[in-house]
């Protein structure tokens, strides 16, 4: 193993043009994407795609026309070689090259005979190719990079790594499938490695990794929004046809402008008058009447359920391969080991850029708490001075109704627990997790009633009770104005969904709308609990698809005709996605296959399994976004719990059917899985603090082990209510996190730039937050001013994932094929 100082860069580039309409821009998606629609048309080819390739080939022919890589010894680094470069031209530009007396040069030192004959017999390069080369090479990090030679440097036999390149790539492709079907967010090198499998294109770091547009035009050709965009105010093209000459302007402070006017005022679109009906439980949606009585509707890229269960086997299959599971854990240690040689060899130069970054350190970097639930997004002490304040002022307020149907005021209320605000304090309220509640869910689930009372959560932590959610609305207002004014941290606060009555939706949105529930520095998710089994047993639903027609059919009314439900049609501009909730540590006694009954057949009061819930919320999701984006209208994305116990299953669902998840514990199990997580840079948001109260100690979490592997991992809170104790949550979690495991500054900045980009903030919003660039790969998507992250850690980062593609791209190749990339210089 040896460190080189710089490493050679491959000429692989983004074909201009390429970007098409099949994935959700950066309002819903977190890392930098690529589209994916070209990616069904692989299964599918067409001939119009086929012009498009062809024609992308050629522009990257004439964009790289006469440029060549330099080798190592030509970059100026070190200072004899800087000084020996420099009197070399010196010599060049001021001696005579006519031959003097004795046959010497004239004007040379006879002394220097030998050494000037030397460099001379050499053909040299113009003054100029050297000066843009040596302009190229600046453009890179100057760091100690860590180069693996030789012919194979998989550290397998050659046919173990055929066989593992070949089913991880199919498993890159399934999701990047199931991405582009719901307009979900794929990586953009990801992709571009994908592409290459399909000729003989080299495939390695691209230029524009390591180098940033200057004009406003190169800009729009990478970074214009796709129709597909998650924003309903995209731009029309005819805004963007500005000179190539013209510079982007430096204006862009790393705070968005505050919104003026009502966050929630937005334009109805007239009715489409489209006919949609559910079908095998997924939604369709018809042009018309006759289309619908002809069962014929829009022709949208959809799921197909006998397809995906057969994708899952496939799954299964692989996760449970031997020779696989040896391979991908032989490159997880890999990158391991890799991570800490790289923090040996370039942890001083890391700090030193920061230290060089004014007025931007780890407490003004912008960072989002990528999963918490919002009836616990306040501290403990939060809550009871609230109680007490609301107790002091508005004991008279009628704030609950009994069985028996009698209206009690809030006094009444503490008196009927015989309770006065005197004796509350933190203990008697009891909703802080210890150490009963690990392995215990059910203990978990009670921590939610302040004083072990219902009648206490009913009042002040829900939205829909007797006085429209007025506790709740001001509380949770009281936690987003504590954001603001720490200005730096964001959240995106999850809101119950419950299937249980079709007019959940309008009530939640006209709590929201009522109390005017918006931030800048807040975003909102809707999370589903899988509670199907005990609205079964309530009578409140007689079979599943009650369940997804509750959750579902509102939606689409709303798409069809946004007056049928104003108030809903306005929240949903603030929505990000998506998630699945409950304990995963339940035991499964049935699988999805394809005997599983379909939704109007499953009338058992058994729960469905895990992947059963999140398939049907998928599929429904796919035909909804493309509803929406044909109405020019948000779109959502699937962000489930995912992998916090349970079966490995959920694991291989959230692989093919979610942009990101949270939790993700499991994945120290199954090194396939963590692996295919890494290729495909799907996010993870942890919550060390949660897991240590629940399932696992805080020592034996292994957020820093995916963190020095490279995986998008970010920090969470889940419930700073019963996890947390000060008035900055997202802070104590990552203090704890430094604390523990020893994390630098570097890796915290690393971890917050991760979570925005995991976010849900729009397209615009995240331009401020980390840069123009930020979609751009390498370190030309990296803003060291806003993210305060070096280009080092980025680069470092960026360089890995493209050697593991390279790795696997020999072995899939074959062993006679040689590729221009992987060849050392």
């Amino acid at each position: 193993m040896a460190t080189s100082s710089l490493k050679q860069q491959s000429s692989g580039e983004i074909k201009a043009g390429s970007r098409n309409s099949s994935v959700s821009e950066y309002d819903s998606s977190v890392p930098p994407i690529d589209s994916s629609k070209t990616k069904l048309v692989r299964h599918i080819p067409s001939d119009i795609d086929d012009e498009l390739i062809r024609t992308g080939e050629s522009l990257q022919q004439s964009m790289f026309a006469g440029e060549s890589t330099p080798a190592n010894y030509q970059i100026p680094r070190y200072p004899i070689q800087e000084k020996e470069t420099r009197a070399y031209f010196e010599r060049r530009l001021s001696t005579s090259i006519v031959p003097g007396p004795g046959g010497h040069k004239s004007g040379v030192n006879p002394a220097t005979i030998g050494f000037h004959d030397l460099i001379t017999s050499i053909e040299p390069e113009p003054i100029q190719a050297f000066l843009d080369v040596e302009e190229e090479c600046d453009q890179l990090p100057d760091f100690q990079r860590i180069s693996i030679t030789g012919e194979d440097t998989s550290g397998v036999p050659f046919k173990d790594l055929q066989s593992a390149s070949k089913m991880l790539v199919r498993a890159l492709m399934l999701r990047e499938k199931y991405m582009a079907l719901s307009h979900q967010s794929f990586p953009r090198v990801t992709s571009r490695f994908l592409e290459t499998l399909e000729g003989n294109e080299s495939f390695g770091s691209i230029r524009n990794a390591v180098e940033k547009p200057v004009t406003l035009e190169e800009n729009i050709k990478i970074m214009v929004y796709d129709e597909d965009s998650s924003s309903s105010a995209t731009p029309e093209p005819s805004e963007f046809t500005m000179s190539s000459t013209e510079v982007i302007p430096i204006e862009n402070p790393i705070h968005p402008p505050p919104a003026t006017g009502d966050p929630f005022k937005v334009r109805f679109l007239s009715s489409a008058n489209y006919i949609f009906k559910f079908h095998k439980g997924v939604m369709s949606v018809y042009p018309d009447q006759e289309s619908a009585d002809q069962d014929k509707p829009f022709d949208w890229p959809h799921s197909n359920l006998e397809e995906f269960i057969n994708d899952q086997n496939m799954m299964f299959a692989l996760i449970s391969d031997g020779p696989l599971k040896s391979f991908c854990y032989r490159r997880l240690c890999y990158l391991s080991h890799k991570y800490q040689l790289h923090v040996i060899l370039n942890e001083l130069k890391e700090s030193a850029a920061q230290r060089d970054v004014p007025h931007r350190d780890f407490y003004n970097v912008h960072k989002v708490d990528t999963h918490v639930h919002a009836s616990s997004g306040m501290n403990q002490k939060h809550l009871l001075r609230f109680i007490k304040k609301t107790m002091k002022n508005s004991k008279d307020d009628v704030v609950f109704k009994n069985k028996d149907g009698k209206l009690l005021t809030l006094a009444e209320v503490f008196k009927s627990m015989n309770l006065t605000p005197y004796d509350l304090n933190v203990d008697m309220l009891d909703v802080h997790a210890d150490r009963n509640t690990f392995h215990r869910f059910d203990k978990f689930n009670a921590k939610y009633n302040p004083v072990g009372e219902s009648r206490l959560r009913e009042v002040f932590m829900k939205t829909d009770n007797h006085i429209e959610g007025l506790y709740f609305a001001k509380v949770t207002k009281e936690v987003m104005e504590d954001l603001e004014e720490s200005k730096y941290q964001n959240a995106e606060f999850r809101l119950s969904i419950y299937g249980r009555s079709i007019n959940e939706w309008d009530k939640l949105a006209r709590w929201a709308i009522k109390h005017q529930m918006y931030s800048p520095n807040v975003r909102w998710m809707i999370q589903l609990p899988r509670l199907y089994d005990v609205y079964s047993a309530n009578k409140l639903c007689e079979s599943f698809q009650d369940f997804i027609t509750n959750i579902f059919q509102p939606l689409f009314e709303v798409t069809n005709d946004p007056r049928s439900h104003p108030e809903l049609h306005s929240f949903l501009n603030h929505i990000s996605g998506f998630d699945s909730v409950d304990d995963e540590s339940k035991s499964e006694h049935v699988m999805m296959n394809k005997d599983s009954p379909l939704p109007s057949d499953w009338t058992s009061p058994e729960n469905p399994p895990y992947t059963y819930y999140l398939y049907y919320m998928f599929a429904n999701i796919v035909v909804l976004n493309n509803f929406r984006r044909m109405r020019g209208l948000s779109q959502f994305v699937l962000r489930p719990h995912c992998g916090e116990a349970g079966n490995v299953t959920h694991l291989v669902s959230g692989f093919m059917l979610a942009e990101s998840i949270a939790h993700g514990l499991v994945l120290r199990k199954v090194p396939v899985l963590q692996y295919l997580y890494y290729l495909s840079q799907i996010g993870i948001a942890m919550s060390p603090l949660s897991n240590n109260s629940l399932f696992l100690n805080y020592h034996r979490n292994p957020l820093p082990e995916y963190f020095n592997r490279g995986l998008n991992v970010s920090l969470s809170t889940d419930d700073p209510l019963q996890f947390h104790f000060t008035k900055e949550p997202l802070m104590e979690e990552y203090s704890i996190a430094a604390q523990v495991w020893k994390l630098s500054t570097c890796d915290m900045c690393e971890i917050a730039r991760n979570s925005v980009l995991q976010s849900g903030f729009s397209h615009e919003v995240k331009k401020h937050w980390l840069g123009l660039f930020y979609r751009l790969e390498g370190t030309a998507g990296n803003d060291v001013s806003r993210t305060n992250v070096p280009d080092i850690r980025v680069a470092y980062r960026y360089d890995t994932l493209v050697d593991e593609f390279i790795c696997i791209r020999r072995g899939f190749k074959g062993p006679d094929f040689l590729d221009a990339s992987s060849v050392d210089p």
